[in-house]
């Protein structure tokens, strides 16, 4: 198998649903051993049932990513388990949709927190234990959101930009360290996810093209419109390249980014 994962540990946030939980599945089935982490507990029981009914390994651990304590002990827990970590995909994130005269600053720092510090965190704390293991890949979640702005989200691209120049500069450092550990951000397009059906004010308000019939939600179809062909992406169509940069097929792929977009950004 190209993508292949056999032997390799790998950490996975915000693992409960959607892309996350894709991401773990997908992982698995290529040979990892999976360790899934969310403040969902109860979602990520369900992504290790789905897991391990399908022949795979793995496990679940409740996590917070803004509290370092919290990953400090996520690392030492796969230290003492595992012995190893191998991949790490740091997926966990929030959009939340406002207008920049609109958004609280609490909001802001919570959004902040979420998509930026707990990058930081998990990188922060992956990276001894990679390189102890002998080899690592590190894939950060960021969006097309983070390759340019859109209106009512500015604080969701600030945070996704800040994730794909982070990435790039943990690639960087790891090199200049000659730790064996590659770093690369993985941009989303439109993924029909249920991000879309949460916390859409500042979004509705900016883009009240794309609300359903009623105007009290958004219909992910419209919000594809725009997208060559005008149908959303799955979860999966992420997973796959977040298992391409896990594997050894990447092994020269190091501090880029991966736009899997459906060629919405390159008009």
């Amino acid at each position: 198998m190209l993508n292949d994962c056999s032997g390799k540990t790998a950490l996975v946030t915000g693992a409960a649903g959607g892309i996350g939980r894709s991401c773990a599945q997908k992982l698995a089935e290529a040979g990892a051993s999976l360790i899934v982490t969310d403040i969902d507990e109860a979602g990520i029981e369900k992504t290790v049932s789905l897991i391990t009914e399908a022949g795979g390994t793995a496990r679940a651990l409740a996590q917070d990513v803004t509290q370092e304590d919290v990953w400090a002990d996520i690392i030492g827990d796969i230290k003492a388990h595992e012995g190893a970590l191998n991949v790490l995909v740091n997926n966990a994130g929030i959009a939340i949709g406002a207008s920049i005269i609109d958004m609280s600053l609490e909001d802001w720092h919570r959004q902040t927190a979420i998509n930026l510090d707990g990058v930081f965190l998990g990188c922060k704390h992956a990276i001894p234990l990679m390189a102890e293991s002998g080899s690592g890949s590190i894939i950060n979640i960021s969006s097309i959101a983070g390759l340019r702005g859109a209106a009512g989200l500015a604080g969701y691209c600030a945070t996704k930009g800040g994730v794909r120049l982070f990435s790039k500069s943990v690639a960087a450092e790891c090199a200049a360290a000659d730790m064996p550990i590659r770093c690369n951000s993985v941009h989303p397009g439109i993924i029909d996810t249920d991000i879309w059906g949460r916390e859409i004010a500042g979004i509705a308000a900016n883009n009240p093209e794309m609300m359903a019939p009623g105007g009290n939600r958004i219909d992910i179809n419209l919000v594809a419109a725009g997208v060559p062909g005008g149908k959303p992406g799955h979860p999966d169509d992420i997973a796959n390249g977040v298992v391409y940069l896990a594997s050894d097929a990447s092994s020269y792929v190091n501090g880029s980014e991966l736009v899997i977009d459906y060629a919405l950004t390159a008009r």
